[in-house]
């Protein structure tokens, strides 16, 4: 995996809409944002991911021009845009809160924008490009309705609407969704994606919730702390994090410190608390003894006895909760502490399940297994 510095240079160019080069944002003795580089790609669903306080909304506001770099450079189409107003940047923005005038119909909260563009453009104008993109998010029936007249869902797509008529280089998106119930705002996903891909205009998204993020996003730059801890795909971040705080952060990991104890045929046997043993892909470029080894909770099962070619850790069943498509257990396991197992509904019904308090053995393939260098 490339560090963002890579990342940023090897991506500039032509295919990039917008970058950061060693941008950092102070507020007083608050370091927000700490060296970001980063080239956000033309055409991209790209988001911000990361818990509170880590720096993605000032990566956001930065973008839009509402915050100015301490150092560095905000570029857009190639040019610095560090100390470019937020009103002359080629740049829209959806907030969390919709922002509509409920004094104004749907169609004039959607021409808002180009009512104030200089010189002016014809009444005529202004009128098709509102009329085109209502159809586009499907309100152009909506058009005569006051805003507080309408759904959640539905004023979220007029703030999208107003949005886009400007036909923005960036779409920037400050968690929009995140007001909406968990059926509305799946829904409303789906429409965003499909929004984006007709449109190709490039989005940014700001948000603290991971499926969210993974479900959309063609890459997810994950921060903490006010810097760049990884970029990648959500494939990538799942699969390959750099270090225990991205394992962590993008979905649900088991992270099991260690010793490694002998590397052969690019396997590692480590040694986990309680004695056990387990092999691992190295996946490790040093010689530190040290180790992390992450195992997701779908690669785990559960069993009666151990399986050859399978790791198998002795636990006990603390909690068990159904879940519909699959059965979430937490099992202590001595020595080393809790895991979690998710179990297939298909798996749980033909093994018939286990109870709390039940000792069994979890199970997992070695190539399943991922190794992390231990973090002090």
């Amino acid at each position: 995996m490339r560090s963002s510095s890579e990342t940023a240079e090897t991506e500039s160019g032509p295919q990039c809409v917008a970058e950061f080069i060693d941008v950092s944002k102070r507020f007083g003795d608050i370091l927000a944002a700490d060296q970001l580089n980063l080239g956000i790609q033309r055409g991209e669903f790209l988001s911000f991911l990361g818990p509170s306080g880590c720096g993605k909304t000032t990566a956001l506001r930065m973008l839009a021009g509402f915050e100015a770099p301490s150092e560095g450079r905000v570029c857009i189409d190639g040019s610095d845009m560090s100390a470019v107003p937020s009103y002359r940047r080629p740049v829209n923005m959806v907030f969390q809160q919709y922002a509509l005038f409920p004094h104004m119909t749907v169609a004039q909260n959607v021409g808002y924008g180009l009512r104030q563009l200089r010189p002016r453009l014809p009444r005529p104008e202004i009128a098709a490009r509102v009329e085109k993109v209502l159809a586009t998010v499907r309100l152009g029936d909506f058009a005569d309705r006051r805003t507080w007249e309408l759904s959640g869902g539905q004023q979220q797509r007029v703030a999208l609407a107003r949005a886009i008529v400007n036909e923005p280089k960036l779409l920037l998106l400050d968690e929009p969704m995140a007001a909406l119930d968990a059926k509305l705002r799946g829904e409303m996903q789906r429409e965003l994606l499909d929004l984006q891909r007709s449109l190709g205009i490039t989005f940014v998204l700001v948000t603290h919730d991971q499926e969210e993020a993974l479900s959309m996003s063609d890459r997810i730059c994950i921060m903490g702390g006010g810097r760049i801890a990884q970029v990648g795909t959500p494939q990538e971040l799942y699969d390959r994090p750099v270090n225990r705080y991205v394992a962590d952060f993008v979905g649900k990991a088991n992270i099991l410190p260690g010793e490694v104890i002998a590397r052969q045929g690019g396997q590692a046997r480590v040694v986990l608390g309680g004695g056990t043993e387990v092999l691992v892909p190295e996946g490790s470029p040093d010689d530190r003894r040290g180790v992390d080894v992450v195992v997701r909770p779908e690669a785990l099962s559960l069993s009666a006895t151990p399986r050859e070619g399978h790791a198998a850790l002795r636990a006990r069943v603390s909690h068990r909760t159904f879940l519909g498509d699959h059965t979430e257990y937490l099992l202590q396991a001595e020595g080393i502490g809790p895991l979690q197992v998710n179990v297939p509904r298909q798996a749980e019904r033909a093994s018939g399940g286990h109870g709390v308090g039940d000792e069994i053995h979890i199970l997992w393939a070695a190539e399943t297994g991922l190794i992390l260098a231990a973090e002090d």
